[in-house]
């Protein structure tokens, strides 16, 4: 009950006194990465929030774009999270590192690569959005994301990337996700839950960087997973500098079959 009763209390936090007057293609892309898993009982109040985050995109000025991530710690503990992956894992070690935490946990939210907060904490989450907001950030365009004709195991996609304006050198990552998964979880923390999640990242990788001052571009040819859904995907691109640090950049596009 508390876990839910922070969740509601929260999710007003964000919300309050927001009326949305900007135009969706004015509205600055700000990243969203929740560190979840499925045998964490305090996370399922977490990834209802990051839905309604990409459903309702309740903050001013934003757009909104998540990406669920879940790392591999609690798998011992009773229940092997199908999304889980040891990268993921690293990646919340290295923000553990740039920004300045003492430990790991979940669920854990981090706006931009800059700013991170917990369940029930609306003070840093609207620091975390208003300074995400403000930010300028990389125009990203993702041109035409379609599964390939010729091998439905294979997303294809040209990414450009205007740099022009940026002083710093930044890195080029895209993310495959899946559109929105469910699970009926049988051991663990969480027994006996079904359990939903939104923008779940099955890949997660670097492809490149972005040079101080230039234009980045690229076709993507990204392998799919056996038995995986082409109508349940989207393709994120960020792109963020070294640390891992400020992001830059981000957008989102469902793929097309």
């Amino acid at each position: 009950m508390l876990c839910i009763l922070s969740s509601i209390v929260f999710t007003v936090a964000i919300m309050q006194g927001q009326t949305d007057q900007v135009a969706p293609k004015d509205r600055n892309p700000v990243l969203v990465e929740l560190f979840t898993s499925e045998g964490c009982s305090s996370c399922p109040p977490a990834d209802a929030l990051l839905q309604r985050m990409d459903t309702s995109q309740p903050v001013a000025g934003a757009q909104l774009i998540v990406l669920s991530e879940h790392v591999d710690y609690w798998d011992h503990d009773g229940w092997k999270d199908p999304y889980s992956s040891s990268s993921i894992t690293d990646r919340q070690n290295d923000y553990v590192q740039a920004l300045g935490l003492k430990t790991a946990f979940t669920p854990q939210f981090v706006v931009d690569g800059t700013h991170q907060f917990s369940m029930g904490n609306g003070a840093e989450a609207r620091e975390a959005f208003q300074s995400a907001v403000s930010a300028r950030k990389v125009p990203i365009t993702i041109e035409s994301p379609v599964i390939d004709s010729h091998d439905p195991q294979t997303v294809k996609a040209h990414i450009l990337i205007d740099g022009k304006g940026e002083s710093h050198n930044a890195e080029v990552y895209v993310a495959l996700a899946l559109d929105h998964t469910e699970s009926q979880v049988l051991r663990g923390e969480n027994t006996g839950k079904h359990l939903t999640h939104v923008a779940v990242a099955e890949q997660l990788k670097k492809i490149g960087k972005l040079e101080k001052g230039k234009e980045f571009q690229q076709d993507l040819n990204l392998k799919l997973k056996p038995n995986a859904d082409s109508r349940n995907l989207r393709l994120i691109v960020f792109v963020q500098e070294s640390g891992p640090g400020r992001v830059v950049g981000s957008a989102m596009q469902r793929i097309a079959d």
